[in-house]
């Protein structure tokens, strides 16, 4: 069992209340390509993400994913479907191999919510979900397919650098052949550029696309 204390929710919690978390709750590891739950099932478990990568997405009535977001550790995984008590509204999927704190949902909200630091952190962590959701209405709806490309590469260089193409163009709702597309204008504008093997971004040339 890891030390509870180094994630944000729980870093202020006594010893007795360590000892209780540890009772209701156990670490799960994941292989890449592993389901931690998919859409419609009935949430059990308050999920915790401490290692790997999570894609969740949404299967559309012609079976095609549409990539909500990628999550990273340290983060709860869908705590929305707990806190309302309804199904998961999408699949989350493991990119890489990883690893998750499963708490028993029921126990926790008993025994730890009404505990002002851990409330107000979970608070947080909703917020940030809020922002997340705001996001994706203002690419889908407000943005076109240019401006979400120079936007994720802005604020996600990491990810940028990392997932394969046709996964960020399923992240931002295009087809992999615009974001080909795309990725050549802002190679031929010397936006991005490559040098002794090593991808350059300017964002200060990007940031006219946002």
């Amino acid at each position: 069992m890891i030390d509870a204390r180094e994630i944000y929710l729980f870093k202020h919690l006594d010893d007795e209340q360590l000892k209780k978390l540890q009772e209701i709750s156990f670490i799960k590891e994941f292989k890449r390509g592993e389901l931690l739950f998919y859409e419609g099932e009935e949430p059990r478990y308050l999920y915790i993400l401490l290692e790997g990568t999570i894609r969740v997405y949404k299967t559309d009535f012609k079976g095609n994913e549409i990539t909500l977001h990628y999550f990273h550790p340290v983060n709860m995984i869908a705590e929305v479907a707990n806190f309302e008590d309804f199904p998961y509204p999408a699949t989350a999927e493991f990119e890489t191999d990883g690893k998750v704190l499963a708490i028993d949902y029921n126990r926790f909200r008993n025994e730890f919510l009404r505990d002002p630091e851990v409330a107000f952190n979970v608070i947080k962590s909703l917020a940030y979900k809020i922002r997340i959701l705001n996001d994706i209405i203002i690419q889908n709806l407000m943005m076109d397919a240019v401006a979400r490309v120079a936007k994720f590469i802005d604020e996600h260089e990491d990810l940028f650098r990392e997932l394969k193409h046709n996964k960020v163009a399923s992240l931002l709702n295009i087809t992999p052949e615009t974001f080909s597309r795309i990725l050549k204008k802002f190679k031929d504008q010397g936006i991005i550029e490559k040098r002794d093997k090593e991808l350059i971004i300017h964002k200060d040339k990007l940031k006219k696309y946002i």
